[in-house]
């Protein structure tokens, strides 16, 4: 249903995502328009003027940072939960490190739906600046075709990509036809905490139906050296069209739960 990929010297990333019957796979990887772009991952962009985004595969964006995973424990599952956390290394051009990173993961199989929920830790090795842009945080990569299209709405009612574009929300959900799914559209939900820095964040939506919700759109934030911050997250995984009463009753159960 879920496989992490936690290669040395690569960035981490959830692929494949199912599904929460099995039946079609919600992400894809390396899509031939974003190629830098892994199913459902992290990177961000001017971190001390370093992008760690596009890994030094689009001409002229660089200078590119790189990404250090450790060795990852065996996840921890108990029944109808998995749980499981990554952490990697951002280094700069020149390998000195900039960040420590911990995706801390858990999954929970609902039968008709499946909830992931992320705390996504950033530990500063040396003083940090975070410039604003357009994107970057939490991303997520399904697998779009122009010919057979899908819709977006957010908790704000924002029903195209003009409209949720770089607009803040609590919630933004997808839906799409999958290619290898026979039984009709099936979609992924990323839902924001209050908790978090900014909340509600801007999102970026962009014209193949990525999403991320993204800090780094609402300006420009600092990190001191040795100073943490945690952002949470919520992917809800779901069969058939948009569903808003759903995703705002699993939005209020996150937002006041002890996984939030």
């Amino acid at each position: 249903m879920v496989v992490q990929n936690a290669r040395p010297d690569e960035r981490v990333f959830v692929h494949p995502l199912l599904a929460p019957d099995g039946e079609g796979t919600l992400t894809e990887n390396e899509p031939p328009h974003h190629a830098w772009q892994h199913g459902l991952y992290v990177g961000l962009n001017l971190v001390n003027g370093i992008g760690f985004w596009t890994e030094g595969k689009l001409p002229g964006h660089g200078p590119d940072g790189t990404f250090h995973p450790r060795p990852m424990r065996a996840p921890v599952v108990d029944e109808n939960t998995a749980a499981w956390s990554v952490s990697s290394e951002w280094r700069d051009p020149a390998g000195n490190p900039l960040l420590d990173e911990t995706q801390a993961w858990r999954y929970e199989d609902r039968g008709a739906t499946g909830v992931l929920d992320l705390a996504w830790t950033l530990t500063a090795r040396v003083d940090l600046q975070f410039g604003r842009h357009a994107y970057g945080g939490l991303f997520l990569r399904m697998p779009w075709r122009a010919e057979t299209g899908g819709d977006v709405l957010t908790s704000e009612g924002a029903a195209t990509i003009a409209d949720a574009e770089g607009r803040a929300a609590r919630w933004v959900a997808l839906a799409m036809p999958l290619p290898d799914r026979t039984t009709g559209p099936a979609g992924v939900a990323i839902l924001d905490h209050p908790s978090n820095p900014v909340y509600p964040s801007p999102w970026r939506v962009d014209g193949n139906l990525g999403i991320a919700p993204s800090r780094c759109i609402a300006g420009a934030w600092s990190l001191a050296k040795g100073i943490v911050t945690t952002s949470r997250y919520r992917v809800l995984l779901y069969t058939g069209k948009i569903n808003a009463d759903l995703i705002n009753e699993v939005s209020r159960e996150f937002a006041v739960g002890e996984q939030g």
